[in-house]
């Protein structure tokens, strides 16, 4: 029975690669390591006061219609899923899920009005304008 060269070659491999591992550098040593002093300094975390969470919610019937959530500087407001017409939750025309609205910007137009009305207020108060000044009458022609 003869061999195939291909079963030939794998006792040849296996003798290189133990030829190969025998040759190969020494593996460093690790690094001896240094004792580090123990520091008995306590860690102290404090808190922000200013980040209290206000949850205010409206209802009607008994049910939550809206969540407002202020939370440190950031607001957004939570309303529940309810689905369009007669879609079911899941299906393709009822959302599975609504996502908070974030307040992006809001504008106080009350103090505005509030300091023109002041304003005004003071202009009123305040002394009459001076009379006009007299002019001369114009000769009269004969």
């Amino acid at each position: 029975m003869r061999a195939s060269p291909s079963w030939l070659a794998v006792p040849l491999f296996l003798l290189a690669a133990g030829a190969a591992a025998q040759s190969a550098p020494p593996q460093p040593q690790p690094k001896q390591l240094e004792k580090i002093e123990e520091v008995d300094n306590p860690v102290t975390v404090t808190s922000k006061s200013g980040t209290e969470t206000k949850i205010v919610e409206k209802r009607e019937g008994g049910r939550v219609t809206e969540a407002k959530v202020k939370s440190g500087r950031s607001t957004y407001t939570v309303k529940p899923n309810t689905p369009a017409g007669s879609a079911l939750p899941g299906d393709a025309a009822g959302s599975a899920n609504r996502g908070p609205q974030w307040t992006v910007l809001e504008f106080d137009l009350l103090s505005k009005k509030k300091k023109r009305s002041a304003e005004e207020a003071d202009k009123e108060d305040g002394p009459p304008p001076p009379p006009p000044p007299a002019q001369p009458a114009a000769p009269a022609s004969k």
